[in-house]
């Protein structure tokens, strides 16, 4: 078993791009919606053992704005394991007393999502040792601009100054508002970029690529990460 690294060397706050789903199940011969469910079992997973290895701080892209683009069939699949999801995995995080957020535009989502989603979050609110935060129909310049029209209005209504728009301003207006910064990015499959993922908030973040597809993505691919992020020299401010 991988030794947990020091406080100092372990991040507070991963943020993962779960990617290679599709390409998984192409290889395998399988249709791409069973990718999409290799990864949602995998999900459980992680959460797991990021919790015992004592992060504090999950985010999951776990569905982007761009992918109501998808063919109707696969975002169809992918809402039936949203649902799935939601209603046994998520009841199993919150009798471990996890707390839930959602970040995105869940309004795109059916009516009987988007209840669920704000139980949970009202039911979860109050739990502080591991937080679980599911972007869903997300996308970070979107969030961006809807924090940019928020701060606007105050502007407009005389609850802010211009010259008071800050660092603060811009994050209690983002979705992301009360949750510190990633620490640590990992994105599997192989890509190496950031897909409009949480642009403000990962600015000063670790990046860590591996071509693992996020359904083969296990238990000790993610302390081989975190041993990575703990081997970095983490110089805020330097040139």
């Amino acid at each position: 078993m991988t030794t947990k690294p020091e406080d100092d060397k372990l991040p507070k706050h991963i943020a993962i791009i779960m990617d290679g789903n599709g390409r998984w199940a192409t290889e395998k011969g399988l249709p791409r919606t069973e990718g999409h469910k290799a990864g949602a079992e995998n999900v459980r997973v992680i959460l797991e053992h990021a919790k015992e290895r004592g992060i504090k701080y999950v985010t999951l892209y776990a569905f982007s704005s761009e992918n109501w683009k998808r063919p109707k069939e696969e975002v169809k699949v992918l809402l039936d394991l949203f649902r799935k999801y939601m209603k046994e995995d998520v009841a199993e995080l919150q009798k471990k007393k996890v707390r839930i957020s959602f970040i995105g535009d869940r309004t795109r989502f059916p009516e009987d999502m988007q209840e669920r989603m704000n139980e949970v979050e009202r039911e979860t609110a109050d739990y502080n040792d591991f937080h679980v935060i599911l972007a869903l129909s997300y996308g970070a310049r979107d969030d961006m601009i809807a924090a940019i029209k928020r701060i606007a209005m105050d502007v407009m209504d005389r609850q802010c100054m211009i010259s008071n728009i800050n660092e603060q301003v811009v994050n209690d207006a983002l979705s992301t508002h009360g949750i510190p910064y990633p620490d640590l990015v990992i994105r599997t499959s192989g890509e190496q970029r950031l897909s409009n993922f949480l642009l403000w908030e990962i600015a000063y973040a670790e990046l860590y690529f591996t071509p693992i597809y996020w359904p083969d993505f296990n238990e000790q691919d993610l302390d081989i990460a975190i041993e990575a992020f703990g081997r970095r020299n983490r110089r805020f401010g330097a040139v």
